[in-house]
């Protein structure tokens, strides 16, 4: 018999393999991606709240996104294991092998994808599929080639909106276009502060994910402001196609004119701490303006 030394061992091996594998899947940021697909699935016209539904979508979400950052991070070993904020990954730090991390992805993916063509339809599984593809295939590698790999990967980014109204609707119609849209632009202001608070790490691994070669300059800054001024009328949208009501469409542009100010005082302030700010707007930016949509929620 095992001894109680070796059993609370044992339990903390596998406490530590499961953290390995959360960080493995980015479990924060898996769970933001799957929250905006779960909410425009549920903004879908005639679709209702099912928790049952609901759960299988949130399983397969995290299976699909999950599988993609496994292999974005199988592929990132080297550069993941020179950076502060990433060296800690259980594949850059030696916990796991990429053959681990690759198997993983593998199997999960593949599960995603099939729960979402066997409970929602083939339309949501093909482009969760091909969403996974871009970027763990496309997106990743260029990162480290050219800074135009941000607005790659802002297409897989807002593609989680997309899936969502199409496993409601089966079709690919304007609202889920509009919400694909929200999430497209908002990416933008959210991942060049991202960028510009982790310059010198991102620097170091030789990634070029500023609009500008010579690191945090006005022109990123511009961009920033460019694109937040552009949330405010795509913002409206859901109003004009009666997705939701009155009351969300004035929250929704109370939030995009606060990214603009935002965006705004790093134009005037160039610095990490006004970056910070755009960046921590940003996360509180998504679930405030998702939920609002969803509550506001016009059922024709």
């Amino acid at each position: 018999m095992m001894s109680t030394t070796e059993n609370i061992q044992g339990s903390y091996k596998l406490a530590a393999r499961v953290k390995d594998y959360f960080q493995l899947i980015k479990f924060t940021l898996s769970f933001t991606v799957v929250f905006s697909c779960v909410v425009c699935y549920l903004l879908a016209p005639d679709i209702t709240y099912n928790l049952k539904m609901v759960i299988l979508l949130f399983v397969a979400g995290m299976l699909v996104t999950g599988s993609a950052n496994a292999i974005n991070q199988a592929v990132e070993k080297d550069t993941d294991a020179v950076m502060k904020r990433t060296g800690k990954r259980p594949v850059a730090d030696g916990r796991m092998s990429q053959q681990e991390a690759y198997g993983f992805a593998l199997i999960a993916g593949i599960a995603g994808v099939l729960m979402m063509w066997h409970f929602f339809n083939i339309e949501s599984a093909l482009l969760s599929a091909f969403s996974l593809f871009l970027y763990a295939y496309i997106y990743t590698p260029l990162k480290k080639v050219n800074s135009i790999a941000v607005l790659v990967g802002a297409f897989p980014g807002a593609l989680p909106c997309l899936i969502g109204w199409v496993a409601g609707t089966g079709e690919f119609t304007a609202g889920g276009w509009i919400l694909f849209g929200i999430q497209f632009l908002w990416q933008f202001p959210h991942f060049w502060a991202i960028a510009w608070v982790a310059h010198n790490d991102y620097s170091r691994a030789g990634f070029k994910l500023l609009p500008a070669d010579k690191g945090p300059t006005k022109f990123t800054a511009l961009q920033t402001v460019m694109y937040s001024v552009l949330m405010i009328p795509v913002g409206i949208l859901p109003y004009s196609f009666h997705i939701s009501g009155n009351l969300s469409l004035w929250i929704v542009l109370a939030a995009n004119l606060f990214m603009v100010f935002q965006s705004l005082r790093l134009y005037r302030e160039m610095d990490v701490k006004a970056a910070r700010r755009v960046m921590f707007s940003s996360y509180i930016y998504l679930p405030i303006v998702l939920l609002a949509l969803l509550v506001d929620k016009i059922n024709a």
